[in-house]
């Protein structure tokens, strides 16, 4: 029979100490977001920055958070940052693989269709945000809304509504770096000074 001192001692070395991960894959997510945004805005051109971002820090970064929440038994957490780390790193490759000679380039259905896989993805973590916060539920909507705008913006080819996708990502991926931001700053500050 395990006793009272026993039980207590054996939780003292459960404990988990580490560190919240969701800063890190919130933030990884925003940069990688905006700046893929950036370029289906037609303000910048699509060069190493947005590869090296969606391989390292979108893809990567977002992967390690990822497998932090799941020892942290974050199911939400753990899905969507290994999903949106390897979406990041398997963006790349759709568009590298071709370049390389490896893979015939996609056509706007090709795009249209890996898109909308991950918009069906994207909507179910929107039903989960739905017991969760409010800034994190505006946060995800406004990713399905910036894939359901590239969808049709690939399917109708049409550069005004690669614009807005472009403008929703931009949103996104702020409110992603506003959330991840401002959980780190109430931490050191032990106080909420941002709402999330």
């Amino acid at each position: 029979m395990v006793n009272a001192e026993e039980t207590n001692r054996n939780n003292i070395f459960l404990m988990d100490q580490t560190a919240n991960p969701a800063p890190l894959g919130l933030c990884a997510f925003g940069t990688t977001t905006i700046l893929l945004s950036l370029w289906n805005a037609g303000v910048i051109g699509i060069t190493s920055p947005i590869f090296a971002m969606a391989i390292f820090y979108g893809g990567l970064a977002q992967i390690i958070a990822g497998l932090m929440e799941w020892k942290k038994n974050n199911n939400f957490g753990f899905l969507t940052f290994v999903s949106f780390g390897f979406f990041w790193m398997t963006f790349a490759g759709v568009l590298m693989l071709p370049v390389l000679g490896l893979a015939k380039a996609p056509g706007p259905a090709d795009l249209a269709a890996f898109l909308a896989v991950w918009g069906i993805v994207a909507f179910g973590l929107l039903i989960c945000t739905l017991n969760m916060h409010r800034s994190l539920q505006v946060t995800v909507l406004a990713v399905f809304l910036t894939i359901a705008l590239l969808v049709a913006a690939e399917l109708t080819e049409s550069g005004l509504v690669k614009l807005a996708g472009g403008v929703m990502g931009i949103i996104a991926g702020g409110l992603a770096i506003y959330i991840g931001l401002g959980q780190v700053i109430n931490e050191v500050h032990n106080r909420r000074i941002i709402p999330v």
